[in-house]
């Protein structure tokens, strides 16, 4: 994971030059997601975060037992194809090192596509059950983009009933999309002398009421026949911006 770039190893105190703390201490990381890594699984990058924070020598906290392990918590999963500037980790040290050295050695261990913006000890009750809602930017490049569809998309995604298939651990189940989207509003931008439809969506992030913005992409195509040209022509992208609570006004943190 390390670009040539960041190839230089920073100067380190070795763990021993920390306090022991008595009890492990929560440090909460925020972190990006973009570019190439966009593509790693969910699965993948929790197998390259262990072992950036094994090379980056952060004093982890491990379980006690026959197979003691690091405890690393992640907020929500990303899809594979979307970037994110607002993934959160909660990880557990046993010694007393600060969160700014913490952040200083993990970016040291990792590309300019995924690196730490925010360390810190998160406040009581702030645990990632509360993320209630997610913001998203979708962002779509393909023919057809007519005058009209951006209002006509706005009222098609927000008009209930929007009945789709949604896949969960039980399987597949028909639900409506509607209540799931809080805000939503989509306009026109010009990007490299091309019209671009920018979608901005606040979406339901609540466990099974999880709505996966892939599913904003599946309405559009069934209804307007968007993205069913020349793939080397037409794409989407999909980046995550802000988590809120049950508010949906007070972002996450």
């Amino acid at each position: 994971m390390l670009s040539e770039s960041q190839n230089t190893r920073v100067s380190r105190a070795p763990r021993s030059a920390y306090a022991p703390l008595e009890n492990y201490r929560i440090v909460r990381l925020k972190f990006s997601k973009t570019g190439s890594m966009q593509y790693i699984s969910h699965l993948d990058l929790q197998r390259n975060i262990a072992r950036v924070l094994t090379r980056a020598g952060i004093p982890m906290w491990y379980t006690k037992g026959f197979n003691p392990h690091a405890k690393i918590v992640f907020a929500l999963p990303l899809s594979v194809g979307a970037q994110s500037v607002c993934e959160f980790i909660d990880l557990r040290i046993d010694r007393d090192m600060p969160c700014e050295e913490i952040m200083t050695r993990l970016n040291a261990e990792m590309t300019e596509e995924m690196q730490i913006s925010e360390a810190y000890i998160p406040a009581p009750g702030t645990e990632f059950a509360n993320i209630t809602w997610a913001q998203y930017d979708i962002r779509i490049r393909c023919r057809g983009l007519v005058d009209a569809l951006p209002a006509a998309v706005t009222a098609y995604l927000t008009t209930s009933p929007l009945m789709i298939e949604k896949r969960s651990k039980s399987g597949l189940r028909e639900i409506d999309m509607v209540p799931l989207i809080r805000s939503l509003d989509a306009a026109y931008e010009e990007e490299g002398g091309e019209r671009v439809l920018c979608i901005r969506c606040l979406l339901s992030a609540c466990g099974a009421e999880y709505l996966n913005p892939e599913y904003i992409i599946r309405a559009l195509t069934d209804q307007f026949g968007l993205m069913q040209g020349d793939p080397t022509r037409e794409e989407y992208s999909i980046l995550r911006r802000a988590v809120y609570l049950a508010d949906g006004v007070t972002a996450f943190h």
